[in-house]
């Protein structure tokens, strides 16, 4: 633990130095003789790095904010027929979790090492890192990325989309560029580095530098520009295969897609979110995608009945909801359009796909009346001035002006069914349970069925290493590398009944946090004060209102045993201590020390709330 946190803050005091520094590649010790001439001397050249005969190509596909019943290929009502198509030839896991937050999500699936552990158990912003080894957001060379283990055996390896763990103040065009994607094993990268940006002015980086964006939606800019890395890379090496880490914007904030996309859902959400829930709920108990003894929890009580709405805000929200099936659909239709290449040029057999539909539940942020254009941060107006401002501007949902699109709360619980709560929720299921998918058409033949195991987003990458025949390095370009903390998946493809592996498992998102082992659960909910009109944002917080799950009979989080059953709850809160310590959890750092401006108080930093909302104004501050 010592030598851990050592090397931790080794890492912090030299994260501002120059990539070429950083990254430099160790050359292997010579192997040959050198003699006076070249007569008495024998040449040595290291050997190449090669991946083992017939390697599949590799995929990621990672989407944003999505909740676990809105895609189709998981009962949802929101049509993704390219994930259906991939779910139906692979499988459909069930029990999987990720960290409720999308940058924590990101760092612990790119290395397989909890996200503390890896110094991103908040953000890279700076109003949301703070100068301690879990948390100041750079993530040290000790913990590799799979993009650099894969390179490193022989792999190409790109990156589009949203990346999400460059330090703010590396992201310009002077960088350093270390902790640039480029600097963490992508060979190419085009996207951007932050947590959102506009789906039409993206604030985009193409390698290490700003590029300028052509107007057209980000999503088909970045499907465009996979294809042409794959193309170029196969002209000059056919047999060579690559990695791809396709992580689009959506369907985070902003909500904004093409009224081609959102007028095919007119009039499908006219019914609410009511009986949008048990409509889903049920097509997921038809699947066999929940237990059939599942039960659905009662609406939060903050959320109105949909029958209780005036006819002005069932048609605004409605159009709310619209808007996001039309891009979770569009967003499908250009995986579909990658898939479809991958077919056309007769690698797609030969293709492993791990698909995550989301980095965390459904979002909150568009509060109880949904967001068209102000910042999450601002101050909120009262329920019915905010339903008025809304209706003024429906017009702009979906379109580029709408640089806030978001949609209510009632649609986010019904986007999380059959779950409660939301994003940044650790303690709650519909923070943290989200899709996976895992397709191999060459070795995986699932036809769609469901596992139930248990995993975690720091399981991807050993499930990857071990599906493709290799093993995690001992060390990457001279840096030693610390153990691997996820559990490989891949004993699950064969054997669907196989007892889980990843039995105990830690989340903390900014106060909020629980503790699993062996299908218990204990938690305790912490208010977001930084979000404007969150649920619960008022609430005191009381750290002893531990709540208490056996999600074996339990399912969907209703029954909190914690009175019955107290000596359980003290057990898992001590086992949550142990966890915490172990991988640089300490200090806890909550949503209050955020909105108080207690970390990150450097010299010449902005001010908290300054930088607060200039994480919604597309990260302007990285020009």
């Amino acid at each position: 633990m010592k030598r851990r946190i050592l090397m931790a803050m080794t890492a912090l005091a030299s994260s501002f130095a120059m990539a070429s520094a950083a990254s430099a590649q160790q050359q292997p010790a010579f192997q040959g003789t050198v003699g006076r001439t070249l007569a008495e001397s024998k040449e040595w050249w290291p050997e190449p790095a090669r991946t083992p005969a017939g390697a599949p190509n590799v995929v990621w596909i990672l989407l944003d904010d999505v909740g676990f019943g809105a895609s189709s290929a998981f009962g949802g009502g929101v049509s993704t027929p390219t994930l259906e198509a991939l779910a139906r030839q692979g499988l459909r896991y069930t029990n999987f979790h990720t960290t409720a937050i999308c940058a924590p999500t990101r760092a612990a699936l790119l290395t397989g090492r909890n996200s503390s552990s890896v110094h991103e158990a908040g953000f890279s912003h700076i109003p949301l890192s703070a100068g301690f080894p879990g948390w100041d957001g750079r993530i040290p060379s000790e913990d590799g990325t799979i993009a650099e283990i894969l390179r490193d055996r022989g792999y190409n390896t790109f990156a589009v989309g949203k990346y999400g763990l460059t330090p703010d103040e590396d992201a310009t065009d002077a960088g350093p560029f270390d902790r640039w994607p480029t600097g963490k094993g992508f060979e190419h990268f085009f996207g951007f580095l932050g947590s959102q940006t506009d789906q039409y002015k993206p604030d985009l980086v193409e390698d290490q530098a700003h590029a300028q964006p052509d107007g057209r939606h980000l999503s088909e800019q970045i499907t465009d520009k996979a294809i042409t890395y794959i193309d170029r890379q196969k002209k000059a090496a056919p047999n060579k295969p690559f990695f791809l880490y396709y992580a689009p914007g959506a369907t985070h904030a902003p909500h904004q897609v093409a009224a081609e996309w959102s007028d095919r859902y007119k009039g499908q959400f006219d019914a609410g979110w009511d009986v949008y829930r048990q409509k889903v709920f049920a097509q997921q108990k038809r699947e066999g995608i929940i237990p059939a003894n599942a039960v659905l929890p009662d609406r939060d009580p903050g959320i109105a009945a949909w029958a209780s709405l005036s006819p002005d805000e069932k048609r605004l929200y409605a159009r709310f909801m619209e808007v996001y099936a039309g891009y979770l659909t569009y967003t499908d239709h250009e995986i579909g359009r990658l898939v479809d290449h991958l077919k056309a040029t007769n690698q797609y057999d030969n293709t492993l796909f791990v698909v995550i539909v989301g980095d965390n539940g459904a979002s909150k942020e568009g509060t109880l009346n949904g967001d068209i254009d102000r910042k999450i941060t601002a101050k909120p107006l009262g329920y019915q001035e905010n339903v008025a401002y809304n209706l003024s501007r429906i017009g702009e949902l979906g379109t580029p002006d709408a640089v806030e699109g978001n949609y209510p709360l009632g649609w986010a619980q019904a986007a999380n069914t059959p779950f409660r709560l939301w994003k940044s929720d650790a303690n709650s299921e519909g923070g943290t349970r989200n899709p996976l998918i895992v397709t191999y058409p060459k070795a995986i033949k699932g036809n769609g069925a469901v596992r139930a195991q248990y995993g975690h987003v720091i399981d991807i990458l050993p499930t990857t290493l071990e599906l493709i025949g290799l093993t995690a390095p001992d060390s990457i370009h001279g840096s030693h590398q610390q153990p691997i903390e996820g559990t490989s998946l891949a004993y699950s493809v064969t054997d669907p009944k196989a007892a889980s592996r990843h039995r105990t498992q830690y989340y903390y998102i900014f106060g909020s946090r629980a503790i699993y082992q062996d299908g218990w659960k204990a938690a305790l909910p912490y208010p977001n004060a930084v979000v404007s009109g969150s649920p619960n944002g008022a609430k005191p917080f009381d750290e002893n209102a531990w709540e208490l799950y056996n999600l074996n009979e339990d399912f969907t989080e209703r029954v909190n045993l914690a009175q019955r059953y107290p000596e359980k709850v003290a057990e898992l809160r001590a086992l949550f201590e142990k966890e915490a310590q172990a991988h640089n959890l300490y200090p806890l750092i909550t949503w209050d020390d955020v909105r108080s401006g207690r970390i990150h108080r450097l010299p010449g930093a902005p001010s908290n709330q300054n930088a607060l909302d200039q994480l919604t104004d597309h990260q302007a501050s990285a020009h």
